[in-house]
């Protein structure tokens, strides 16, 4: 979770995320770590920036030969 979402946005600074999205995303993610779990795996949660979380991520780990993301698309006014 990058602390970033839960902030104003650039314009009149409304939040990004509100109290119904959040409570969606954080139920989604519980019933994904579940439905993991039940196949031998599980789901890593992390709180803080992606550029931080995933380097730190891939130092713990060790084997990572792969790492793939997507970006925000920002409309410029």
């Amino acid at each position: 979770f990058d602390p970033r979402h839960y902030l104003g946005t650039h314009c009149y600074s409304w939040p990004k995320t509100g109290p119904h999205r959040l409570r969606f995303l954080l139920e989604s993610v519980k019933d994904l770590r579940e439905t993991l779990k039940k196949k031998g795996s599980t789901l890593v949660v992390r709180k803080g920036k992606p550029e931080d979380v995933v380097c730190d991520l891939i130092t713990q780990l060790g084997s990572v030969t792969a790492v793939v993301f997507h970006e925000e698309v920002r409309k410029i006014l």
